[in-house]
C-alpha cells in the first residue's frame, strides 16, 4: 500500500526538538541526584528513617502514578500548554524543595516534582509524533529524545557530585531552573500545539484508578525489593491490580475513554510493549547493581565508580541515535533482535566478571549492554507512538512511559530479592566461623551493613568476614547477570517473530487515522 509522502520537518522542528529534549535531561537528573545529596540533607534536616525514605521515594511514585492521566490530558487541552504548565511548576518545585525547612515539607515538594514531571515526558514525545510526519525524521528525533534521558542519567550524579563539593545539599535542585525557564521562554516560539478537537471530558473516575493501579503495584514491589513486610506488598500489589482491572474494564464502557484500548488489538503494538517492558526490568536491575559492585566490592569510591559508568551511558547516546539510522537499511525488528542480542550476551560477560579481574571486564559488559538496549528502547517507542493516530500519542506516550516505570519497578523487585536471597545463603553456607550471630545476621542483611559490621570486629574476622560477604554479593550478582541474559534471549525471541517487515505491521497506521489539529 502506497502512501502519500509525509511534510519533511525545518529548521523550527529541530531546533524545537533541541528545546525540549532539555526538560527530558533533568527528568532523568532528578531520578538520581537526590542519592547524593542524602547524607547532607539528613544532617540539615534530621528525618526519620520513614521520612527519608519517602523523600527519596515520592518522586517516583506520584510520577509513575500520573503518566497516563498527563497524556491523556494533554491530549484533550493541548501537549504545548500541559507542557508548558509543567515546566513552571516543576521550576516553583524545584525552589522550594531547594529551600525545605523540614522534612514533610522536602516529602511536599518532592511529590509535587513528581506529579510536574509526569507532564514532562508523554507531552515531549507526543510532540515529537506530530512535529516529524516523516517516519525516519521521526525516528531520529526520538533517538535524540531518548539519549536525553540517558545523558541526564549519566552527568547527574557528575553535577550532583560537583554541587555538593561546594554548596548546600538544596543546591542540586536548583539545577533545573535555568533549563525550565529557557523552556518556558523559547517553547511558545518554537513548538506548535496540538491536541485532539474532538476529545471529550476527562474522566476523573478513570485517572483516580489509574493513579491507585500504578501507585500500588509499584509500591508494593519496592517495598517488596527492600525487604519490608510480605503482606504489605502484596497487599499494595493485588490493590493495585485490582484496581487496574476495573479501569481497563471502565475504559471499554466509557464513550471517551482515558486511553484507547484499540491499540492493544494490534500484535506489534503489544508486542513492542512488551519487549519495551522487559527491556527495562533487566535494564533498571542492571543500572542499581552495577553501581553497588563497583563501590561495595571493588572498593571504588563514588566518583569513581560515576567516573566507570560514563562509557555506558555515552553507549547508550550514540545507540540512540544510530539506531533510527540503522532502520533504513535494517528492518526495524532485526535491529531491536539484534540489540537483544547484544544486550544478552553484555549480561553473559557480566556474568564473568569477577574481583580478580577488576572494573576493566565489567565495564566493557555494561557498556556493551547499554548500547543494545539502546537500539531497543528507541525503536520500540518508535513503533508504539507510530501506531498511534496523532491526536491519540499523548496516551500512546503515557502507555510507553508507565511500562518503563513498571518493568523497572518490577526488575528492581525480583532480581534484587533475588539478588538477597542468594547473598543471604552464600553468607549463611560460606560465613566465616567463630562470629557472633548477631553480627553474622547483621552481615546477612546486605553488602553494607556486612561492611560496616566488619569494621567492629578485631584482629582478622573484620577483613574475613568482608572478603565472604563481597564473594557473597558476587555469587549474587553473577546469578542475576545469568537470568537477565535469558529475559534478553527470550525478548530478542518475541521481537524476531513478530517485529518482521522493513518497519513492521504498523507502517503507516497512524497515517491512516484522522490527523489532529494544528493551532499557531
Amino acid at each position: 500500500m502506497n502512501h502519500p509522502v509525509a511534510d519533511k520537518a525545518g529548521a523550527r522542528e529541530w531546533i524545537g526538538l533541541a528545546v525540549i529534549a532539555l526538560p527530558c535531561m533533568i527528568y532523568a537528573m532528578d531520578l538520581t541526584v537526590l542519592n547524593l545529596a542524602v547524607p547532607h540533607l539528613s544532617a540539615a534536616l534530621r528525618p526519620s528513617s520513614a521520612q527519608m525514605l519517602w523523600i527519596v521515594d515520592i518522586y517516583g511514585f506520584v510520577l509513575a502514578g500520573s503518566l497516563i492521566t498527563m497524556g491523556t490530558l494533554g491530549d484533550r487541552i493541548g501537549r504545548r500548554k500541559l507542557l508548558l504548565v509543567g515546566a513552571l511548576c516543576f521550576g516553583i518545585a524545584s525552589v522550594l524543595a531547594a529551600y525545605s525547612t523540614s522534612a514533610p515539607m522536602l516529602i511536599a515538594t518532592r511529590a509535587l516534582l513528581g506529579l510536574a514531571g509526569a507532564t514532562l515526558a508523554p507531552s515531549t514525545l507526543s510532540l515529537i509524533r506530530n512535529m516529524f510526519l516523516d517516519q525516519q525524521e521521526r525516528s531520529v528525533a526520538i533517538g535524540v529524545w531518548i539519549a536525553s534521558f540517558s545523558i541526564g542519567g549519566t552527568i547527574g550524579p557528575l553535577v550532583g557530585g560537583a554541587l555538593l563539593e561546594h554548596f548546600w545539599w538544596g543546591s542540586v535542585f536548583l539545577v533545573s531552573v535555568p533549563v525550565m525557564v529557557l523552556l518556558l521562554a523559547l517553547g511558545p516560539w518554537l513548538l506548535p500545539e496540538y491536541r485532539d478537537e474532538a476529545a471529550g471530558r476527562l474522566d476523573l473516575l478513570s485517572a483516580l484508578q489509574s493513579l491507585l493501579a500504578v501507585l500500588g503495584v509499584v509500591y508494593g514491589l519496592k517495598h517488596w525489593a527492600e525487604g519490608g513486610s510480605g503482606a504489605v506488598a502484596f497487599t499494595a500489589v493485588m490493590t493495585g491490580v485490582l484496581m487496574g482491572v476495573a479501569f481497563v474494564r471502565r475504559q471499554g464502557r466509557l464513550v471517551d475513554p482515558l486511553i484507547d484500548l484499540q491499540l492493544f488489538r494490534h500484535a506489534t503494538f503489544r508486542a513492542a510493549l512488551t519487549i519495551n517492558t522487559l527491556s527495562f526490568f533487566v535494564a533498571f536491575a542492571s543500572f542499581l547493581f552495577v553501581s553497588q559492585y563497583l563501590q561495595l566490592v571493588l572498593g571504588l569510591s563514588p566518583l569513581h565508580a560515576g567516573l566507570w559508568t560514563v562509557p555506558s551511558g555515552l553507549a547508550f547516546a550514540l545507540g540512540s541515535t544510530v539506531a533510527p539510522r540503522l532502520a533504513r537499511t535494517i528492518p526495524a525488528g532485526r535491529v531491536v533482535t539484534s540489540g537483544l542480542l547484544a544486550a544478552a550476551l553484555g549480561f553473559a560477560l557480566m556474568a564473568q566478571a569477577g574481583r580478580g579481574d577488576g572494573p576493566l571486564l565489567l565495564v566493557c559488559a555494561y557498556t556493551l549492554l547499554s548500547l543494545g538496549l539502546s537500539f531497543v528502547f528507541t525503536l520500540a517507542v518508535d513503533l508504539m507512538v507510530g501506531a498511534a493516530p496523532p491526536e491519540r500519542a499523548g496516551a500512546a506516550a503515557a502507555i510507553q512511559e508507565t511500562s518503563s516505570e513498571l518493568g523497572g519497578a518490577l526488575g528492581i523487585a525480583m532480581l534484587g530479592s533475588m539478588i538477597v536471597a542468594i547473598y543471604r545463603r552464600t553468607l549463611g553456607e560460606s560465613g566465616p566461623m567463630g562470629l557472633p550471630a548477631q553480627v553474622l545476621e547483621i552481615a546477612r542483611e546486605n553488602l553494607g551493613a556486612a561492611a560496616s559490621a566488619a569494621d567492629g570486629l578485631p584482629g582478622a574476622q573484620g577483613p574475613a568476614l568482608l572478603q565472604a560477604s563481597r564473594e557473597a554479593f558476587e555469587a549474587a550478582f553473577q546469578a542475576s547477570a545469568h537470568l537477565s541474559a535469558a529475559v534478553a534471549l527470550a525478548a530478542a525471541l518475541l521481537a524476531a517473530l513478530i517485529l518482521r517487515g522493513p518497519r513492521g505491521p504498523l507502517d503507516g497506521l497512524g497515517d491512516s487515522a484522522s490527523e489532529a489539529r494544528e493551532t499557531p
